[in-house]
């Protein structure tokens, strides 16, 4: 499990820590790990031409310690201050250590840039000077120390200015801003240098294959289909039979027992037509409601309602979600469609994603799934869980289709819609990266390699 904490969660903690060392020994175990990860990205030091943008705070103490390590290893390092206050130990070691520091000259070129402006508690946007300091040297690849400086830390937001890294070295734990977006777009690759830090509870956290492989519903040697859950599917309509199908094929991808289709006649053939084993109305563990469902939503969602089972409410069934408010069940907007359910902007819902499933789980009393390339599982008082399987080529028509039909199945195996909303996206973006193999690919090929990807969590 990745666990992602606050500003105030870790500054305790380093606190804590800090009354146990000597001084300055938790700055230098970030300031090797950051510089191991440095030498890493380059392949060595020796020749290597190293800037450092260095601010007021212990970030940036953390990139001059670090710009000392890199200098003894053979690196031409130079410091740019971007502030009269700079850690005046780390400047005099990288000077003993043979860097360079002085004010910016931007004729150089460099090989890597460090990010020492801000650190965690940073507030975006960039200062002027800071601003001014990255454009100089746009298109050098950066290393952010512990954040993207610019960035949001507990929210993922951004406004104005801020650092675009290729890597983010952080200490301790992860930060919300790492795993959520926008900010974690930023972020580039995020590698965790442990400091020995004591956390909390997170605030926010990300499941990985083991968590998935241990949450996943697994038959025994006694299961039958009934025992393993059926599902079923209300979506669909003429003017859109293609969402039923896809529906179908997320539920039918061996995670329940049984898959149940109710919808219009014509479409209804055509799915039995592609899913021979799925069958027709009757008693159902879990319902998935609303891909594709037109004029009908309302009546296929009150009808799955009374059966008073947990539900998947999705696309067009979103516009009458307050009749699964309370109840066991998943929601399943994109920024669009939870714009709509909360009377906001789509762009404000885009900027700020964290707040926004946080206040729609709040409202509908349910679990929510806000999709998009790092999609957020919120419920309250549970930590918001953030998706980082998947690949670009997912955003394709019809694949939020079949990840509601694979929450559904994963409800009807018996999982809570907490732990089914986040499996079932782990093994969406999952399965959509085994398919693409670094291609595109269409919903459907999403829906055929879920079988593998699940057999390979139990090898």
């Amino acid at each position: 499990m990745i666990r992602a904490h606050t500003v105030e969660q870790v500054r305790e903690a380093e606190a804590t820590l800090l009354a146990q060392l000597p001084e300055g020994a938790l700055m230098q175990r970030a300031a090797y790990g950051l510089a191991h990860a440095v030498l890493d990205l380059l392949g060595g030091g020796y020749g290597r031409r190293v800037l450092l943008l260095v601010g007021s705070g212990d970030n940036g103490g953390d990139a001059l310690y670090a710009g000392a390590v890199l200098a003894r290893r053979g690196a031409y390092v130079e410091a740019w201050l971007l502030s009269d206050r700079a850690h005046a130990a780390g400047v005099a070691a990288l000077r003993r250590a043979g860097g360079r520091v002085g004010p910016p000259q931007p004729s150089r070129s460099w090989d890597v840039v460090l990010d020492g402006i801000v650190g965690i508690g940073g507030r975006p946007p960039l200062r002027d000077d800071a601003a001014a300091a990255l454009e100089a040297v746009a298109g050098v690849p950066v290393v952010a120390v512990d954040i993207p400086s610019g960035v949001d830390v507990d929210t993922g937001e951004l406004a104005g200015p801020h650092v675009s890294a290729a890597v983010t070295v952080t200490f301790g734990t992860h930060k919300i801003a790492h795993l959520v977006d926008p900010a974690a777009a930023e972020c580039g690759v995020v590698h965790l240098v442990d400091i020995g830090l004591d956390l909390p509870e997170p605030a926010l956290e990300a499941l990985q294959p083991a968590d998935v492989a241990a949450l996943l519903p697994v038959p025994g040697g006694q299961a039958q289909k009934y025992a393993r859950g059926v599902v079923g599917v209300r979506a669909g309509s003429a003017a859109y039979p293609g969402a039923a199908l896809l529906s179908v094929a997320g539920a039918a991808s061996g995670l329940a027992g049984m898959v149940r289709f109710v919808g219009d006649p014509t479409v209804q053939d055509r799915v039995r037509a592609a899913f021979p084993e799925v069958v027709g109305d009757g008693r159902v563990q879990a319902w998935v409601v609303g891909s594709g469902s037109d004029d009908s939503a309302e009546d296929a969602l009150r009808a799955a309602v009374d059966d008073d089972v947990p539900l998947v409410v999705d696309a067009d069934a979103l516009a009458f979600a307050d009749l699964a408010s309370g109840r066991p069940a998943v929601l399943t907007p994109h920024a669009g469609e939870l714009a709509a359910m909360l009377g906001a902007d789509r762009a404000a819902v885009e900027a700020r994603p964290l707040h926004h499933v946080r206040e729609a789980a709040d409202r509908y009393a349910a679990t929510v799934l806000l999709k998009g390339r790092h999609t957020l599982v919120a419920e309250r008082d549970r930590p918001v869980r953030a998706t980082t399987s998947g690949t670009p080529w997912l955003a394709t028509a019809g694949a939020g289709d079949v990840l509601g039909g694979l929450v559904g199945a994963l409800l009807a195996a018996g999982l809570a819609p907490y732990d089914a909303a986040s499996v079932g996206s782990w093994l969406h973006g999952a399965a959509a990266t085994f398919a693409s193999r670094g291609g595109p690919i269409v919903a459907g090929d999403v829906a055929r390699a879920l079988p593998v990807v699940t057999a390979a969590l139990h090898p």
